[in-house]
């Protein structure tokens, strides 16, 4: 019941990040630099804490950390793809615009699906893991909704296609949660996935995030919003510590 509430958790950050970018472009800095510390702050104060600690009795801190990297890598593939097929970078062509905003929209709703699967297993291996992953997941559905409307707005796509769009991805996290519901992760994998959950959630905050919020703004408001996100993470963390 938990992971269907969370599921429609997820649905209402993706469709509030898509109506986000239609109305409100103007504090659009703000929001991502605040979720940038947040998923950073995920990534440093608990994913990779907990990675350490639940496979230590599995694998050494170097393997873990290689299976870090392998994540950061990996998603940083996964990305490029994205970019790729989305034409986001700058191309003058209006030609096959429509297409492009069409892939890329998909490749951020299967983006959204592995955001599902995320919080199913971090949910197998421990509640208290379960939520922490789900911070990070919902504040990178936020930004999904935002790169969703935009992807498809700026190749051509009409706002009707951009809903429709935006009310996949929104969808698409529920996908993953019940994907992860037909197999349970073995013990030794726990460390393990919560590393690569690790390098996806620094990938997502140091090369998406950032680059993003302070692109053409004021740097002071927007570097204090990340500061701010960690500090939540950090705080909310040092809080179930207790």
């Amino acid at each position: 019941m938990v992971l269907f509430a969370i599921a429609a958790a997820a649905f209402v950050a993706t469709f509030a990040g898509g109506l986000f970018a239609l109305r409100l472009k103007d504090r659009l800095h703000l929001v991502l630099g605040f979720s940038a510390g947040a998923v950073i702050g995920v990534a440093f104060f608990e994913l990779l804490p907990e990675a350490v600690e639940a496979g230590a009795r599995f694998d050494s801190a170097r393997t873990l950390l290689s299976w870090g990297a392998a994540g950061f890598l990996f998603y940083l593939i996964l990305d490029r793809i994205a970019l790729h097929y989305a034409g986001l970078r700058a191309e003058t062509q209006t030609t096959g615009h429509s297409l492009r905003g069409t892939l890329g929209a998909g490749s951020l709703s299967a983006h959204s699906v592995l955001d599902g699967i995320a919080i199913g297993l971090a949910f197998q291996i421990s509640a208290a893991i379960g939520i922490i992953v789900t911070v990070g997941v919902l504040a990178h559905d936020f930004s999904d909704g935002i790169n969703t409307m935009n992807v498809v707005l700026k190749n051509g796509g009409g706002q009707a296609q951009a809903m429709r769009w935006l009310l996949t991805d929104a969808i698409a996290p529920l996908a993953g949660i019940l994907l992860t519901m037909l197999f349970t992760l073995p013990a030794p994998m726990f460390g393990r996935v919560l590393a690569v959950f690790f390098g996806f959630f620094l990938y997502i905050g140091a090369s998406d995030f950032i680059p993003e919020s302070q692109h053409a703004h004021p740097k002071f408001f927007t570097t204090a919003m990340t500061l701010l996100g960690a500090g939540v993470i950090y705080a909310a963390v040092a809080m179930t510590m207790r």
